[in-house]
């Protein structure tokens, strides 16, 4: 897993990356006038703003745990997320307001190519940003550095999308596909930012480990409990890169606390080694407690 520094440096150069996709669609709107490009830029500022709340979540939520906050500042990650999803949807607000206003009135591109190719070379440096916070994010189980990874690919399709709507208009004179893109390019970051929200906020509701990882957890209990009876009451939780496992434990009645104890340390270790940075905590039961046996 990525250490807490290699993730704040990855976030301190995203807003390096944020900040020179930006100028390079900027550019590439000033040149031309479009209003698509103009709608790409604007998402491009949410990239700038989402950066820069993204890197200061991942600094907040790899705060060690204090009197206050016993369990951890993990879901700060979560409110950037959120954050990121609102900044979205305003973004998409305004890229529709512009595009109506032009759509009744279209008009002709200047500088069409230069424009396009700037626009290219910012799209695939977002698309190998993007590439590498996704996979990083991942790894290191931070919804912020995946949530600003995944808005950065959404970047990259609705740029493509752009530059194919654009190249068909110079192509053909129908400029009035220019205000059309930008509307598309709208919706998707409307859906995105809405998908992307809705996630956060099932992280803020300590949402349960996927049914799979579920599954794999109760396979390592079963594997290393040789000695007690049975387990029961198995419950997860996420909380951004944390991730909290808890259980109740039955043990025969005339067993000794020390035995017990080897039985939930050697569970312990074996959970913490699949799951690393998992925090377990296990409630030992007599065997009338049990439910299974």
């Amino acid at each position: 897993m990525p250490s807490n520094g290699k993730l704040q440096r990855i976030a301190m150069w995203s807003i390096v990356v944020a900040l020179g996709i930006f100028a390079l669609k900027l550019a590439a709107w000033w040149l031309t006038d479009s209003v698509a490009l103009f709608s790409d830029a604007m998402e491009s500022v949410v990239n700038v703003v989402a950066s820069c709340v993204a890197w200061y979540a991942l600094r907040i939520a790899h705060t060690p745990a204090d009197d206050n906050h016993p369990f951890g500042h993990h879901k700060a990650e979560y409110f950037s997320a959120v954050l990121e999803g609102v900044l979205i949807v305003v973004a998409a607000l305004l890229i529709i307001h512009e595009a109506w206003t032009v759509l009744f009135e279209p008009r002709p591109l200047a500088a069409p190519v230069v424009g396009l190719v700037i626009n290219g070379l910012a799209a695939v440096g977002n698309g190998l940003w993007a590439w590498l916070l996704i996979s990083t994010g991942r790894k290191a189980r931070s919804p912020a550095m995946v949530a600003d990874g995944k808005h950065l690919w959404t970047d990259v399709v609705t740029s493509a999308g752009v530059i194919f709507g654009l190249v068909l208009a110079v192509a053909t004179g129908w400029y009035w596909l220019d205000p059309v893109m930008a509307l598309v390019v709208a919706l998707n970051i409307l859906w995105h930012g809405w998908h992307l929200v809705g996630d956060s906020v099932q992280g803020l509701m300590d949402v349960s480990v996927e049914p799979e990882e579920l599954a794999r957890i109760e396979r390592v209990i079963a594997d290393n409990d040789e000695g007690a009876l049975e387990f029961h009451d198995l419950k997860t939780r996420e909380a951004g890169r944390a991730r909290f496992i808890e259980f109740h434990l039955v043990v025969p009645s005339d067993m000794t606390v020390e035995a017990a104890h080897r039985i939930c340390d050697r569970i312990e270790g074996a959970l913490e080694k699949a799951q690393p940075g998992a925090e377990v905590t296990i409630h030992v039961e007599p065997e009338h407690k049990a439910k299974f046996c």
